[in-house]
C-alpha cells in the first residue's frame, strides 16, 4: 500500500479540504438542532393532548403518573417521560399554544431552557423577551438564569445616554440596548464601601464575570491604558472593543455618585482615543461612566451639548434581587434537582 501522506499535494487542496470540513461541521450543528426541534415539537404534542385530555376527562395527578410509567415501559430506551416532565410538557402547551411558534423560537432553544424559562417567568412577553435573547446570545442554561434573577429586561437600554444625538440611527439604537442601568457586580463579593481602584482591580481579576454582565461583543484591552496626549499621561480606567459596534469602548468608574463634569473628562478621552487609536474602519468611540449612585436630571443635563457619545450608569455590589424574592426563586440546582428523574 502506497504511503499517500508523502504525496505531493496541488495548492488548491488546503482550502478545498478546510471548506469541506466546514460543510461538515454545520451539518452537524443542522442536524443536532433538528433533532432538538423534534424533540422539543414531540413535547409539546404530548403536552397540548395531556391538555385536551384533561378538560375532557377531567384526569388528576394519579392519571399522568401511571401515563408516565406506561411511556416508560413502552419506550425504555428514551428518557424523559417521568411525571414531572410530562408535566413541564403540559405547562409548556398551555404557555405556547401555536404551534408555530414552537417549531420557530422556543423549539431552537434545548428542552431544558424551555422548562427554566417556564419556571422563573410567568408572563408571555418576559418569556419571550428571554427567549429571543437566549437565541441571538446563545446563552447556556446556567447564564440563562443568571440573566433571569438579575431582570435583565428591566436594565437593558434604561441609562441616560446622548447616543441619539452622537451616532447615526442604526448605531446609535443598537448602542443604546447594549448599555445597562443597574450593572450588577455581585459577583465580586466587595463591601458597599470600595473604592474605584478596588472595583477597576476585582473587575479585571474576575473579567470573565465582568464581561458576561457587560454583554455579548465586548473584547477586553486593558485596564489603566496609558495615553499620552500634548507630552502629557493619561490613563483610562478600562479599555473595550466592541466587535458589532466595531468601536472602541471607555469605561470610568467612580466610587461615588456622579458629577456633570465627570462627563466632559470621559469627553476629552473619546476625543484622544479616536485620534491615537481609532482607524478608518472604526465607528466613534462610545464612553460609559459607571457610578455608585446617579441623578438622571443631572446626567442628562451633562450629556445635553457633549460631542461624544456617553452613558451614564450605576452599579450595585449588593444583591440586585430583594430577599424575600430571591428566597423565593428555585436556584439553577434545585431545577436540575427537580429535574433529575427525567435523566433516569
Amino acid at each position: 500500500m502506497k504511503d499517500n501522506t508523502r504525496l505531493a499535494l496541488p495548492p488548491e487542496y488546503g482550502p478545498f479540504l478546510e471548506e469541506l470540513k466546514e460543510r461538515i461541521r454545520a451539518a452537524q450543528v443542522r442536524a443536532a438542532l433538528s433533532v432538538n426541534r423534534e424533540l422539543v415539537l414531540l413535547y409539546w404534542q404530548i403536552g397540548r393532548r395531556i391538555l385536551a385530555a384533561q378538560k375532557a376527562q377531567g384526569w388528576g395527578a394519579k392519571v399522568i403518573e401511571r401515563l408516565a410509567g406506561d411511556l416508560r415501559r413502552e419506550f425504555p430506551a428514551m428518557k424523559g417521560f417521568s411525571r414531572t416532565n410530562l408535566l413541564y410538557m403540559r405547562a409548556f402547551a398551555e404557555a405556547w399554544p401555536d404551534e408555530a411558534f414552537v417549531q420557530q423560537a422556543a423549539g431552537q432553544m434545548p428542552w431544558f431552557h424551555n422548562c427554566l424559562i417556564l419556571d422563573r417567568l410567568k408572563t408571555p412577553e418576559h418569556r419571550m423577551w428571554y427567549i429571543e435573547q437566549t437565541l441571538a446570545n446563545g446563552w447556556s442554561r446556567n447564564v440563562l438564569a443568571l440573566q433571569i434573577d438579575s431582570r435583565l429586561h428591566e436594565r437593558l437600554g434604561k441609562a441616560p445616554t446622548n447616543f441619539a444625538a452622537t451616532l447615526p440611527a442604526p448605531q446609535s439604537d443598537l448602542a443604546r440596548q447594549l448599555i445597562k442601568d443597574p450593572y450588577n457586580f455581585d459577583f465580586l463579593s466587595l463591601g458597599k464601601e470600595a473604592q474605584e481602584r478596588e472595583i477597576e482591580t476585582a473587575l479585571v481579576e474576575h473579567i470573565r464575570g465582568f464581561l458576561l454582565e457587560l454583554g455579548v461583543g465586548f473584547a477586553f484591552l486593558g485596564s489603566q491604558y496609558r495615553l499620552e496626549v500634548a507630552g502629557e499621561e493619561f490613563f483610562l480606567d478600562l479599555l473595550f472593543y466592541h466587535v458589532r459596534l466595531h468601536c472602541y469602548v471607555v469605561i470610568e468608574l467612580k466610587a461615588r455618585g456622579f458629577k456633570p463634569e465627570d462627563a466632559g473628562k470621559l469627553n476629552f478621552y473619546l476625543s484622544a482615543v479616536d485620534d491615537l487609536l481609532r482607524t478608518d474602519g472604526d465607528a466613534p468611540s462610545i464612553g460609559l461612566l459607571l457610578c455608585k449612585t446617579k441623578n438622571e436630571v443631572l446626567a442628562e443635563y451633562a450629556l445635553r451639548d457633549m460631542s461624544k457619545p456617553i452613558g451614564v450608569s450605576s452599579y450595585q455590589l449588593t444583591d440586585s434581587i430583594p430577599e424575600e424574592i430571591r428566597t423565593a426563586l428555585p436556584s439553577i440546582e434545585e431545577l436540575q434537582q427537580e429535574l433529575s428523574e427525567v435523566e433516569e
